[in-house]
């Protein structure tokens, strides 16, 4: 590396086989890593048997931090800036340092890979020609409102962030303030528990039994037209529907469950019922 850099280095949301090769160069190559959270960059590391130095760096040390890394930058070393996972500068005080430094006159860099972000909106099947990321909603419920209430008008998918314990809160707002919308609601992404569940807000709140981990929320466009859920078939073709799921189509009776509960707009509490009943009328 010839001029000194701050490299912003995207690293993996869960899955440590998302991590690039040129991540992984750069990770060896800087002379210092700016962390969020020294300890989960520590173990990402030492996977990869890296064994760059580590300083921190998050909100609370950003003021004290700055200077200091700048001086570095300004030694000659060049430097790696990482978030807890995915891509730094987002919704942390990493675009700071980066703005920091371009305006000390220093080289930075992206070094691109793993986002959230990105990940949830591709895999939601919600338009992606154009799309806002809006980080997390406000905490308290009357700002909370209002925010959806602007943030949703917007004729764009909507990409943010929820906290577990508020996110089921968030999701009744969104059904009272907005409407019954198309929403993807990802989960634990690319991680050994990874969920996504799609369908619209009502339904997606019926199959929503896990409250942990960290959300990713997509949410359909102002314009964007809601698919007008089909009706119940009779009891005989949703049996046989359920079966053929199951048995032919090799899926677990919650994921048929699901499916079904998505296809018609009911809750998954309501499409159990449903096959249940049409079980028994045909004992």
């Amino acid at each position: 590396m010839s001029a000194p850099t701050l490299f912003l280095v995207a690293t993996p949301i869960g899955n440590l086989e998302d991590i690039t090769l040129r991540a992984l160069r750069v990770l060896r190559s800087v002379s210092l890593v700016a962390a969020e959270d020294t300890r989960r960059t520590a173990k990402l590391l030492s996977h990869f048997d890296i064994h760059t130095p580590t300083t921190s760096f998050y909100e609370q040390v950003e003021h004290e931090k700055t200077p200091r890394l700048l001086e570095r930058l300004a030694a000659g070393d060049s430097l790696a800036l990482v978030s807890d996972a995915g891509t730094p500068g987002i919704s942390d005080p990493g675009y700071r340092l980066a703005r920091a430094a371009i305006d000390a006159g220093f080289r930075v860099e992206a070094i691109p890979g793993a986002s959230s972000v990105l990940t949830a909106l591709v895999a939601s099947g919600l338009p992606t020609s154009a799309f806002s990321f809006v980080g997390f909603p406000p905490p308290r419920a009357q700002a909370r409102d209002r925010w959806l209430a602007d943030v949703c008008a917007r004729r764009e998918t909507i990409v943010f962030f929820e906290a577990p314990h508020r996110v089921r809160a968030t999701l009744e707002a969104i059904l009272r303030v907005v409407g019954d919308r198309p929403v993807a609601v990802g989960r634990e992404l690319t991680k050994v528990h990874e969920e996504l569940l799609r369908g619209t807000v009502s339904s997606v709140l019926g199959r929503l039994t896990e409250e942990r981990g960290e959300f990713t929320i997509v949410l359909a466009p102002a314009d964007g037209e809601l698919k007008a859920a089909e009706p119940l078939p009779p009891s005989d073709q949703l049996l046989a529907m359920f079966g053929q799921m199951t048995n032919d189509g090799d899926l677990s009776r919650r994921e048929a469950i699901g499916q079904l509960a998505e296809r018609y707009g009911m809750s998954s509490r309501e499409i159990y019922r449903a096959v249940e009943d049409a079980k028994n009328s045909v004992e």
